[in-house]
């Protein structure tokens, strides 16, 4: 600013420009702040936040992390008849047949005593059941006319145990116990995934790792027909548990709705990127439609497309491929006619002035330039389908996505639901090094032509 220009305004003036400014700046850096703050304020009331926090079972939440992580077996006494059973996660597939009981767990004349360690124990027997809280006495629970009648070391009932007329619950650090008139049963919770390898019918199960090496190797074949090794493999990718043949499929289903999906969307897509680029479409009215076209498809959410195409085709895999590629198509579609409408021009010229047509001028002037862009793209949304396909699976009914539901709806399978989001996390690590590593090769070897 000049002498003269400086002398246009007085200094009066500027300094009050200068003022209203810097308070102008003021008021917004401590406005925004506190609207923010206003805002959150209003997120806690209107979501009950601090109801919901009062409300809060911790002592279900650690239950429910450590069912992630262990397994616990079912004792059950069936109180009309005294028959007593053991079974892993409480399911017939799991049941310990007789004579194979675990050593926690012994039988004699009508009496059941289970040892939950530490000094813990329970005890079923004809007149109810008795558990033994170390430096707090025996718990004992009896039924009386159709009642439960609980006697405690004091007159007072702890937090840690739930009684009413009809069940009676005592939940310690070693273990669950519950009293019904018709079942009597106590949950003991052990560390690792049980059966996760071989079933209890397996003669397999609780060889250690060098007894099934020796079996696999050097050992005596246990079926004629069948070596050792072929045995292990049979029966740990038909475990009724866990059903890792059946896993395994779901994750083939989730990879095959995410390709088909992300590859038919981009055939689909890469043709009408032509017509819906500005520097490419035959006229203006196609442009505008197209353009239309792609925002519709890229405007429906996934999962609606998902929700429409099941009513339409029924659930099925093929179904979730389907509403992927919808979506993708839109996406591409925009993708694909932008980094079109980018393209050097003069690579164009020089393959039109050899007398090129106008798709040899696309195929040797265009392509070239847009497929690093277009390979980056398609492989990068492969990976990420990977993902929304577990969670479109789930809708339709196929894939990881549906055991996934499946073993969270029963609200007692979490041991599962662990199993499945660790190979969910395994898939989509997997897809992202296979993607990264076809990205760099495809990609550096169209650089290089």
């Amino acid at each position: 600013m000049t002498t003269s220009d400086m002398a246009m305004f007085p200094e009066s003036d500027l300094r009050g420009d200068v003022l209203r400014q810097f308070n102008r700046r003021k008021l917004v850096a401590f406005g925004v702040p506190a609207l923010i703050l206003v805002y959150f304020a209003y997120v806690f009331v209107s979501f009950d936040v601090a109801g919901i926090a009062s409300r809060a079972r911790l002592d279900n939440a650690a239950i429910l992390i450590s069912d992630f992580w262990s397994h616990k077996t079912h004792v059950t006494r069936d109180n009309r008849n005294n028959e007593v059973t053991v079974a892993i996660e409480g399911e017939n597939k799991g049941r310990y047949p007789e004579g194979m009981l675990p050593d926690w767990v012994t039988m004699d004349d009508g009496v059941t005593r289970i040892d939950l360690d530490k000094g813990h124990v329970v005890v079923f027997d004809a007149d109810g059941a008795r558990y033994t809280f170390p430096g707090y006495g025996v718990i004992n629970i009896a039924p009386v006319a159709g009642k439960l009648v609980l006697d405690l070391p004091d007159d007072t009932v702890p937090d840690w145990i739930n009684a009413s007329n009809t069940r009676i619950s005592v939940t310690t650090e070693q273990g669950r116990f519950s009293y019904t008139r018709n079942r009597t049963e106590v949950f003991k919770y052990q560390a690792g995934w049980e059966l996760f390898f071989f079933t209890l019918d397996s003669p397999f199960f609780g060889k250690s790792f060098f007894e099934l090496v020796s079996l696999a190797t050097v050992g005596e074949r246990i079926y004629p027909n069948q070596t050792n090794i072929a045995a292990m493999v049979h029966d740990f990718w038909t475990n009724a548990m866990w059903r890792h043949g059946d896993v395994a499929w779901a994750l083939f289903e989730t990879v095959l709705m995410a390709f088909l999906g992300t590859m038919g969307a981009a055939i689909i897509a890469l043709p009408l990127a032509f017509f819906a680029a500005a520097n490419f479409s035959p006229s203006q009215p196609l442009l505008f439609l197209l353009r239309r076209f792609f925002d519709f498809l890229r405007g429906v959410d996934g999962l609606i497309w998902t929700i429409i195409l099941s009513r339409a085709f029924g659930p099925g895999p093929l179904t979730g491929a389907l509403a992927i590629l919808f979506t993708d198509t839109g996406t591409f579609g925009k993708t694909f006619s932008e980094a079109l409408e980018n393209i050097d021009n003069k690579q164009v010229e020089g393959v039109q002035s050899t007398g090129a047509s106008r798709i040899q001028q696309a195929r040797f002037g265009v392509i070239p330039q847009v497929t690093p862009v277009f390979l980056s793209q398609v492989l990068y949304y492969l990976e990420s389908n990977t993902r929304s396909a577990t969670v479109i699976g789930a809708i339709v009914g196929g894939g990881i996505g549906l055991l996934l539901t499946q073993a969270i709806s029963t609200q007692k399978d979490w041991e599962e639901v662990s199993y499945y989001i660790v190979l969910i996390i395994l898939m989509v690590m997997a897809m992202d090094t296979l993607s990264g590593w076809l990205r760099s090769r495809l990609i550096g070897r169209t650089g290089q032509s």
